[in-house]
């Protein structure tokens, strides 16, 4: 049981470092193509990665359980409408995170995105999930980390960038609700191929009309394309399936929430982007703050 566990915690450590890294890999392709180019593209990869993967469980939920016709009747509907919501809403997420790099530096952007996981309990309130103390905390904690991070001079200090990653989050709140209505009824890996390919869809749709970029450009940011598509949406999805399998989720996201940090890191060795004091103290209690909203409630008596 040990070693499973620590297979688990490795796949999940790994989806955050590919994921942190990936803020490089968006920053970089800037300098090549616009943000809705580069969105659609690496989108359309990431569904196409996960075209195999599909294929072997696929194959092993066959062996295992039999296929039925009915059943798979079902699903594809529900599939298809929860690929499509979640496609529309990961479309917007993504593109306002895609144009925020333009503005801000990886390792804020890091941190600013993973402001999502504070963001969701609160939502939740809306569709009757309460939220315990420590989210309210949490809330609180975000908001001044927020500030330190942002605001060096109040509000008039926000940055264009910072106001695309406030959008981001929340609208990655909204997707992370959606597809945890959605995934009880439907195939997880199925339903990351469908939006991917949604989202490139639509967000080629837009490149088409605003921005036109060349193929010469396209092939010159094949190295961060690439990354973005192959090991960010394909890989690193893939791992976070297979690290949640029986694990326990508080941990899982704890892991996965280390994204911000990696993303700082990769900005600062990589693209020397480096945070003063004050800016590493806001991502300090932003990070405080993600932890502290995933722990568990102690129950009374």
């Amino acid at each position: 049981m040990r070693q499973i566990k620590w297979k688990n915690t490795i796949m999940l450590l790994l989806a955050a470092f590919i994921w942190g890294n990936a803020f490089v890999a968006q920053s970089v392709g800037m300098n090549y193509i616009g943000p809705f180019t580069f969105s659609s593209v690496r989108s359309i990869i990431g569904g196409i990665v996960l075209l195999p993967v599909i294929a072997v469980f696929g194959q092993k939920k066959q062996l295992q359980n039999g296929s039925d016709r009915t059943v798979q009747k079902e699903d594809k509907r529900t599939l298809l409408i929860a690929g499509c919501a979640c496609g529309v809403i990961l479309f917007i997420a993504t593109n306002a995170q895609q144009i925020a790099l333009q503005y801000t530096s990886v390792g804020k952007a890091g941190f600013l995105t993973a402001l999502y996981i504070v963001i969701v309990p609160v939502l939740g309130i809306f569709i009757k999930r309460r939220c315990g103390c420590n989210v309210w905390v949490a809330v609180a904690i975000a908001v001044a980390g927020f500030y330190l991070l942002c605001m060096k001079e109040g509000f008039s200090s926000l940055t264009q960038g910072d106001l695309y990653l406030i959008v981001c989050a929340v609208v990655f709140s909204l997707h992370i609700l959606v597809v945890d209505h959605f995934s009880p009824f439907v195939d997880g890996v199925k339903l990351s191929c469908i939006q991917f390919f949604v989202c490139g869809i639509l967000s080629g749709i837009v490149m088409l009309l605003v921005e036109r970029p060349a193929v010469s450009s396209i092939l010159a940011a094949w190295m961060p394309i690439l990354y973005a598509g192959a090991l960010s949406c394909g890989v690193g999805y893939t791992f976070q399936i297979l690290g949640q399998k029986d694990y326990n989720p508080t941990v899982a996201s704890l892991l996965m929430s280390l994204e911000s940090v990696f993303s700082a890191l990769a900005g600062w060795v990589l693209l020397k982007q480096a945070l003063s004091m004050r800016e590493l103290f806001g991502c300090l209690l932003i990070f405080a703050a993600i932890i502290l909203a995933q722990l568990p409630e102690r129950k009374a008596g």
